[in-house]
């Protein structure tokens, strides 16, 4: 392994640090106008992505995988919802280990409720500001990173 160090030039950094300033500001818009809704990103994340599934249902380990989360981490934050009665959750017939997430009525009525207001956030934070064309650009970008970071053998 090789100890040179590559140092970041000057338009490589200008862009890092451009890029870490409006992933903050992004989220952190998103995240507040959320929370006066009573919901977090994590929430929102389980409760749409659930919402997209068959019966509002999906294995623990499907829904950990699809949102990139490890499975501890999900059935912690799963627990929490449940508790606030936006989801449930019950064996896994097909895995004796695991389990089943459900969104309730509850969760589903939440959901409903917060998502005109959150896509009406995406749309003040981020949509808004870009034409067609970055809207490409940014795909492209975010399509080559991801492939680049989730790539098995890479790190």
């Amino acid at each position: 392994m090789s100890t040179t160090v590559r140092w970041l030039t000057a338009d490589e950094e200008r862009a890092w640090r451009a890029f870490l300033r409006i992933t903050v500001a992004v989220k952190t818009g998103t995240a507040r106008d959320l929370a006066e809704r009573g919901l977090s990103e994590a929430d929102y994340e389980v409760l749409s992505t659930l919402s997209e599934r068959p019966g509002n249902t999906s294995s623990l380990g499907e829904q950990a995988d699809k949102m990139g989360w490890s499975r501890s981490r999900l059935s912690r934050h799963a627990t929490r919802m449940e508790t606030r009665g936006l989801l449930r959750r019950s064996p896994d017939p097909e895995d004796g280990r695991g389990c089943l997430l459900t969104l309730t009525d509850h969760g589903l009525t939440v959901l409903e409720e917060a998502a005109p207001a959150h896509l009406a956030s995406v749309r003040h934070h981020f949509m808004d500001h870009l034409t067609p064309d970055h809207l490409n650009t940014l795909e492209d970008i975010a399509r080559r990173l991801d492939e680049a970071n989730n790539t098995p053998g890479k790190s």
